[in-house]
């Protein structure tokens, strides 16, 4: 190889490595807890092309602007959350568990039937019927 063609060449990868190292993906060790009906935020550290939601009966992404995004809780499970930049290189990745807050709602079974309750003063049935086992 000319030593022109060769020094065109080892710029070339050099520069795809760089590229490479400035986009670094925010995978989650641990599964991001959501409460159903709130909302998490998450900050990218590179603009998003795309965002996928696995399962978007469980979990809904707003995206506030390139780098920003609001995970809510719809339903209860797991799913997961990728977030990839325009050529599809994934800058966030993580499963997003949704589950009941810890206060102000109870469940009331009838049968197999399950109804979630939002309790202030008194309770009254939630918009979200819960789903059965």
């Amino acid at each position: 190889m000319p030593r022109t063609l060769r020094t065109l060449a080892v710029g070339a990868v050099s520069a795809l490595a760089a590229l490479s190292a400035a986009v670094t993906v925010q995978a989650q060790s641990r599964p991001l807890n959501v409460e159903i009906d709130h909302a998490t935020r998450v900050q990218l550290r590179a603009p998003a092309g795309s965002v996928i939601v696995a399962n978007p009966r469980i979990a809904d992404v707003t995206v506030v602007d390139a780098n920003t995004l609001f995970i809510t809780g719809k339903g209860y499970g797991v799913t997961e959350v990728v977030a990839v930049d325009a050529v599809g290189r994934p800058l966030f990745q993580s499963q997003v568990v949704v589950s009941a807050g810890s206060a102000g709602s109870v469940r009331v079974w009838r049968g197999a039937q399950a109804t979630e309750m939002a309790c202030g003063t008194s309770c009254s049935p939630s918009v979200r019927a819960a789903p059965a086992p």
